[in-house]
């Protein structure tokens, strides 16, 4: 097992090395207006119900039709639509349609009004599910309520934001599930 010799490293760069999970494409739907936002501050809070977190800045667009409609749908893109991701990212829905402008593809969900992105390979209706630490922290607490994943896509690349203008992308899968103890998968 290899050790490392570390050196002081700035706070402020901390998400460099601790950001969470995928970049994801949330969109929102009120009251006709829709909007799409990138996104990677999220987590995975519980598995049953499947509890899901997310930060959102209320200078956001998408925080007013969020946090109104209650519901949204988490979309999940792979590397190959980088550039949608970040033109999304430098847009504001407030003078624009982001489907149309950053080339994608609304779709009905089954569960929620707000719309998938038919470009990404996983998307996931949400249902405001805790409200009590948005004034706060602009913490969004969702239950999952519908999951759409394409089944064709075994290893996905997601994009994983470091910084700076950088992204990891993932794709490779370890298998080690059979060293795990059952109650840990």
């Amino acid at each position: 097992m290899r050790r490392y010799q570390k050196t002081d490293f700035p706070l402020v760069e901390t998400r460099r090395h601790l950001e969470t999970g995928p970049i994801v494409l949330v969109t929102s739907s009120w009251r006709g207006e829709r909007n799409i936002m990138t996104m990677g501050w999220h987590m995975m809070m519980q598995f049953r119900p499947a509890l899901f977190g997310c930060y959102i800045w209320e200078g956001n667009h998408s925080h007013e039709l969020i946090r109104r409609s209650r519901e949204c749908v988490i979309n999940v893109p792979t590397a190959d639509l980088v550039e949608a991701v970040v033109a999304v990212g430098n847009s504001s829905g407030r003078s624009s349609d982001k489907f149309a402008t950053c080339g994608l593809t609304a779709a009905p969900a089954t569960r929620v009004k707000a719309p998938l992105i038919d470009e990404c390979y996983a998307s996931f209706e949400c249902r405001l599910a805790d409200d009590s630490q948005i004034d706060e922290y602009g913490l969004f607490i969702w239950e999952v309520v519908k999951g759409h994943v394409a089944s064709t896509v075994t290893e996905p690349a997601t994009l994983h934001y470091q910084g700076r203008g950088q992204f990891r992308v993932a794709g490779r899968t370890l298998d080690l599930s059979e060293r795990f103890l059952p109650q840990n998968l």
